[in-house]
């Protein structure tokens, strides 16, 4: 966080270069542009899942405005760290399952919705994505998923 406001008033700009990467060479974005950025898409996406939550009871209105939101927040640190970062991150070996489990429950809830129009289904998969995106969530906390894997275990462990 220290390096991001040293960048961000311009105290040093060589370690501008290490924050943001070579994307600053590739657009005319500044630092405080792309926080500014980052901001606004993530406020815009937690905006979007509220409302989901309003209009909670026409299921196909909720997953549409939960999966964009969700899209946006998540595309949010896209600004910060460009683009083939982000997704060079995403495709780490660590969470490539994670990644491809909630884009493809994004993409269900979102066939669900749009072309199917079964309520159920919608909610199902809305669930499913959720599930996801904690996963997901979980694998940029060192150590997380085993821990969050341990206590399921333990709770719901049927032997005596």
């Amino acid at each position: 966080m220290w390096r991001l406001s040293e960048s961000i008033l311009g105290e040093n700009e060589e370690q501008q270069d290490n924050l943001f990467g070579d994307q600053e060479a590739l657009c005319s974005v500044s630092p405080l542009q792309r926080v500014y950025g980052f901001a606004a898409c993530l406020l815009a996406g937690f905006i979007c899942m509220f409302l989901s939550m309003i209009v909670f009871i026409k299921p196909i209105k909720f997953a549409l405005l939960f999966t964009f939101g969700n899209m946006l927040a998540i595309g949010s640190t896209t600004f910060l760290i460009g683009p083939m970062q982000q997704l060079s991150m995403m495709m780490d070996p660590v969470r490539a399952y994670a990644t491809s489990m909630y884009v493809g429950c994004v993409v269900l809830a979102l066939i669900c919705a749009l072309w199917i129009h079964s309520k159920i289904l919608t909610l199902l998969a809305i669930i499913c994505e959720i599930c996801a995106l904690v996963w997901y969530s979980l694998s940029y906390i060192p150590f997380a998923r085993r821990m969050v894997s341990n206590v399921a275990i333990r709770l719901f462990d049927t032997e005596v």
